[in-house]
């Protein structure tokens, strides 16, 4: 069995320059990031260093797509990678996700970086594509993410229904914390999340909260440590 810590992070494009977003997490040694709104390669790149991590897969890098990207920490590298691009809504930006499955040590595991859209019509939809696009995937499986929705939101509830929400479910707890991510300066809402497939023992999920990260992103870092394998 391999424990492994997930990193969700809305990074809000770097905007706040990638020392100060990779600041917020770099004592947390995550073994697999899942980024949002990760635009520019070189900075994504530099991000990934700065973290003693690898860039496993990224994607929507396009015509204002919105940027999704996976960070492997060695010694799990990808053996599969591929985009998983939804249909676009109107003029809204591109909306996808980047799926990867990482191996170590003879171990390996399925891990999902999602990003869904600002309409409660379109999260729904994309909710949807992305768990059929998953049908085929192997467990154990990690995904994670922006939603733009609370956990009583239609698309969230969907995704719930099929995975397990790791807010919700770590081994041991009592009483769920509230767990708000979003506004980072004043955070009132849960819209990051990781969820995990029924082989994934969740360990614990916390929110990383140094004194710089409400000024890196508009978004906090959410983490948690699962146990994968046998």
């Amino acid at each position: 069995m391999s424990r492994l810590r997930v990193l969700v992070y809305n990074v809000h494009g770097f905007r706040s320059g990638v020392r100060r977003v990779a600041g917020t997490v770099l004592e947390e040694a995550p073994d697999v990031a899942l980024l949002n709104e990760a635009r520019g390669r070189l900075r994504l790149w530099w991000f990934a260093r700065r973290m003693g991590m690898r860039v496993a897969a990224h994607g929507l890098r396009l015509f204002g797509g919105v940027t999704n990207a996976v960070l492997l920490r060695p010694p799990w590298r990808p053996v599969h990678a591929e985009v998983v691009r939804f249909p676009r809504t109107g003029r809204l930006h591109r909306r996808g996700a980047v799926v990867v499955r990482a191996r170590r040590a003879g171990e390996t595991v399925t891990v999902v970086a999602v990003h869904l859209g600002l309409s409660d019509e379109e999260r729904v939809w994309h909710a949807r594509e992305m768990t059929d696009a998953l049908v085929g995937s192997p467990p154990p499986m990690v995904v994670g993410g922006d939603l733009n929705e609370g956990p009583t939101g239609k698309a969230a509830a969907w995704i719930a229904d099929r995975l397990w929400d790791a807010w919700a479910r770590p081994a041991g707890s009592g009483a769920v914390p509230p767990g708000e991510t979003f506004p980072a300066r004043d955070p009132r809402a849960r819209i990051d999340y990781v969820f995990v497939s029924e082989d994934v023992r969740v360990e614990r999920c916390w929110i990383a909260a140094s004194p710089g990260a409400a000024g890196a992103s508009d978004h906090l870092p959410l983490l948690a440590d699962v146990a994968v394998g046998e």
